[in-house]
């Protein structure tokens, strides 16, 4: 009988030891794809309560999930924060139905999913400058950062539009789903210049910051692509 707890033992660890090396091997990979499924699953899903009520919350504890593998190994207080960040996160969608017209709620959400994308956006560009060779790890990495962004704007112009709806024109307020939507549509052609003109910022500080998320997303592309061609040649130097 102690043989046989031995053995379980021994085949849990064994299994965990799995699951740990796939999640740190394919981290940027499942990152990635928690990342679209964040912004982009309103693409198949129609229903706004059932986005809001469930998939966000189930998005959420996936995203935390996936974001394990890029802290692995970056020191207990790194993943003591990220921990409790997406405690943090996970927690707020589960209690918007309840709170969801308190502002003070609506801004504290805001305000702690720009800090819990960005945190997880500073790692991955350390990452990213850091090692002199090219391999699918770089262009998932790569990807990440350019949703991170996307995922940090759109909550912080969410601050904005729960305190001043006049601030954008063109936006659907029907539901916190529609807004947000609408909201990560805006941040995507806007981050990358494609700018249909169908939601417009309409105050100043709205009309500063799409400016300023056109900015990021032209200085992250071009970073992107100086490192991106600093590593293919290294590797390629290395390789002769």
């Amino acid at each position: 009988m102690g043989d046989t707890f031995l053995g379980g033992f021994d085949n849990g660890t064994i299994n965990l030891m799995k699951a740990r090396s796939f999640i740190q091997k394919r981290k940027y990979e499942l990152l990635l794809i928690a990342l679209i499924l964040h912004l982009y699953i309103g693409i198949v899903v129609r229903d706004m309560p059932f986005y809001i009520e469930v998939l966000w919350p189930v998005n959420m504890v996936f995203l935390g999930l996936a974001s394990v593998g890029v802290f692995l190994g970056k020191g207990r207080w790194k993943n003591y924060i990220k921990n409790i960040l997406t405690v943090i996160v996970i927690a707020f969608p589960v209690l918007l139905s309840f709170f969801k017209h308190i502002p003070e709620f609506l801004f504290a959400l805001n305000v702690a999913y720009v800090i819990f994308f960005m945190f997880i956006f500073v790692e991955i560009f350390k990452f990213l400058i850091k090692p002199g060779y090219i391999n699918i790890d770089i262009i998932s990495a790569s990807a990440c950062g350019m949703f991170l962004l996307i995922e940090a704007f759109v909550f912080l112009l969410q601050i904005w539009v729960y305190a001043d709806r006049d601030s954008f024109t063109g936006i659907d307020y029907s539901s916190a789903g529609h807004t947000h939507i609408d909201l990560v549509y805006f941040c995507s052609v806007t981050v990358t210049t494609i700018g249909y003109g169908d939601i417009t910022p309409n105050a100043y500080h709205t009309k500063l910051a799409a400016s300023l998320i056109g900015l990021a997303g032209q200085f992250y592309s071009v970073v992107l692509v100086g490192i991106i061609i600093s590593k293919f040649s290294s590797t390629m130097k290395n390789t002769d």
